[in-house]
């Protein structure tokens, strides 16, 4: 079958008008127009249309710009909280981003902003359907593309004005507190899975730290530390649940 690439804005126009009708959209979506176009042209392309480069052996598409952007976003979403919840100890301050830079919050964000309109994908392959995920993925690439094109303050301000404080009601995000462990139980139930919590301690008697280590089938998943079993469970249920798409 032959392939088709997907993108429901530019598949109908040339060249020069898809770079028109692009700039357009990310300076909606930025709020300034954008000064490396190409950036931004790499931020909406799926792997599942990567095209060869002089590197022998890499395929050019959005991953790199998508590991630059989660890391952008994961660091100001910390600053941000921090500022936010002065008072508040570190195993809160990380269950809350985690809820914030969740696939599941990203894939939502990015709809809500148009970015499923800009993504440029492989329409013939059922998996990249099937991946909810490359929404979100487009929005960490975007967040990659606007760092590189407009240096940390320009992206610091988009990320707090346009994404966290705009679609996120942090006291939403705050009360919503899922039993992460019974989501990972339930997946291991349906999925005939042997899942196993192992707990160890470090420190004295009064400033113990424990930490819990998710074992799948007898091989390790996913470790969360806490200074209680019941939260350190927590953190690596959590973190399972991110892997596994659960949330």
């Amino acid at each position: 079958m032959k392939s088709s690439v997907i993108n429901p804005i530019l598949e109908f126009f040339k060249s020069d008008d898809r770079d028109k009708v692009l700039r357009k959209a990310v300076e909606s979506i930025i709020g300034e127009k954008p000064s490396n176009l190409m950036l931004y042209r790499l931020a909406f392309m799926h792997s599942s249309v990567s095209k060869e480069t002089v590197a022998k052996g890499y395929k050019e598409s959005n991953e790199r710009l998508e590991f630059l952007g989660d890391s952008v976003l994961g660091m100001i979403t910390a600053e941000y909280l921090f500022k936010k919840f002065p008072y508040k100890d570190e195993g809160f301050l990380t269950e809350i981003r985690s809820r914030m830079v969740s696939r599941e919050s990203l894939n939502v964000v990015a709809r809500k902003i148009g970015l499923e309109k800009l993504i440029e994908y492989d329409g013939n392959r059922r998996t990249v359907l099937a991946r909810t995920s490359m929404y979100g993925d487009a929005l960490e690439a975007l967040i990659g593309a606007i760092y590189m094109d407009k240096g940390f303050r320009f992206t610091r301000k988009f990320i707090i004005k346009r994404i966290l404080t705009h679609h996120f009601d942090i006291d939403t995000v705050v009360n919503n507190n899922p039993n992460f462990k019974s989501l990972v139980i339930e997946w291991a139930q349906k999925e005939g899975k042997v899942l196993r919590f192992d707990i160890s301690e470090q420190g004295s008697m009064h400033n113990k730290e424990f930490t819990a280590q998710i074992l799948v089938d007898n091989e390790p998943f996913t470790e969360g530390k806490g200074y209680s079993k019941k939260k350190a469970e927590q953190a690596a249920a959590m973190k399972a649940c991110d892997e596994l798409d659960l949330k």
